[in-house]
């Protein structure tokens, strides 16, 4: 069973990224599955989360506009395409599976993916 994050790296501001979240030996299908960062000497945070029951998806106020969550069943993966990257974007990032999420409340995270690190700087 591993979640692994990826499609990390270095872009300029005002640039994009998408990044990945694949399960190998489980099923996302019957988890909400949210995306979380950490920035050096910050505090992990919920970014953004899709729901397993309607695909409902939320975001924080940082990524409200910029940031898509998506998931693609039969890949079995859940994506997170990030536009106008900001040097405050810059962090590691998780995926996590959830029992469920409600605006920018994650509860029940069972499994968690290695980060990718996401660097924006000119």
């Amino acid at each position: 069973v591993q979640l692994q994050a990826s499609g990390g790296g270095l872009v300029q501001p005002g640039g994009s990224l998408r990044l990945s979240c694949t399960a190998s030996g489980f099923s996302l299908d019957y988890y909400a599955i949210g995306w979380f960062r950490q920035a050096p000497g910050k505090e992990r945070e919920g970014v953004s989360c899709i729901r397993r029951s309607d695909g409902k998806t939320y975001y924080a106020d940082s990524a409200k506009g910029r940031f898509t969550i998506s998931r693609d069943n039969a890949k079995n993966t859940v994506y997170l395409q990030m536009n106008s990257l900001k040097p405050e974007d810059t962090a590691v990032y998780y995926c996590a599976t959830l029992e469920g999420c409600s605006g920018t409340y994650y509860y029940g995270m069972e499994y968690w993916g290695k980060g990718t690190l996401v660097t924006v700087s000119s």
